[in-house]
């Protein structure tokens, strides 16, 4: 029982931070442009 006790804080901790990094990387912007980057993959640029 005594571990419950020690497991609830801990769960609650890591998904508060998890959470704050979800909400950090949308801030910054890492979710504005999710098309072009596999676009980019598929474009013909031969740079010599």
């Amino acid at each position: 029982m005594s571990i419950i006790l020690l497991l609830i804080p801990v769960a609650m901790g890591l998904s508060g931070f998890f959470l704050w990094c979800l909400f950090r990387a949308n801030k910054d912007g890492q979710f504005d442009d999710l098309e072009s980057p596999s676009h980019k993959i598929l474009e013909d640029d031969v740079r010599i």
